[in-house]
């Protein structure tokens, strides 16, 4: 179990020692030892002033529950005007003038005696019907063309009498099929017979 403990920090330890030599000999080797002089540095460019930094705060949170806009009535828009209407206006009519009543008449109410009617203007004799001439006689229309002579029709084309056909023949009658011939079987003769 001690072996064991030991070994993480005897590691640790050499890392510590290869760090402190690695950056010991890092420095040596960087730096270089150069005869001639380093070029003087270069003019500083002078910078116009900085503006002084004002510090903005963040915006504030937004609102964890808005509450819902509250109902404003709106009253509906005038209506339109009415389009221009011409606003000339005639003049009153004058004042009627006052007449004074007729004088009176004693002969007024009097039914006054009516002319008799005119005798009927004479007329003159109506003119005689203005003589109208004879009327013309009808056009003379030539005579009607004469028939067209028609050639006279062929004699109809004498047909040929139709071609004889020979008579159908008979089916052919076919002899019936030979009959099978059985196979010849020899046989023995029969043995001689003993009296």
């Amino acid at each position: 179990m001690g072996r064991k403990g030991m070994r993480p920090t005897i590691a640790s330890l050499i890392t510590t020692l290869l760090v402190v030599v690695v950056s010991l000999i890092l420095p040596s080797l960087t730096t270089a030892n150069y005869e001639h002089s380093s070029p003087p540095p270069l003019p500083k460019k002078r910078l116009p002033p900085l503006s002084p930094y004002k510090y903005k705060s963040p915006p504030p949170p937004p609102p964890a529950y808005s509450p819902p806009h509250p109902y404003k009535y709106k009253s509906p828009p005038p209506p339109p005007p009415p389009p221009h209407v011409n606003k000339y206006k005639s003049p009153p009519p004058p004042p009627p003038v006052y007449k004074s009543p007729p004088p009176y008449h004693p002969m007024r109410n009097l039914t006054i005696h009516k002319s008799p009617p005119l005798p009927p203007v004479h007329k003159p004799p109506s003119l005689p019907p203005v003589h109208k001439p004879p009327p013309l006689p009808p056009v003379h229309k030539p005579p009607p063309l004469p028939p067209v002579h028609k050639p006279p029709q062929l004699p109809p084309v004498h047909k040929l009498p139709p071609v004889h056909k020979p008579p159908l023949l008979l089916p052919f009658h076919k002899p019936p099929p030979p009959t099978p011939k059985k196979p010849y079987i020899y046989k023995s003769p029969p043995p001689p017979y003993h009296y």
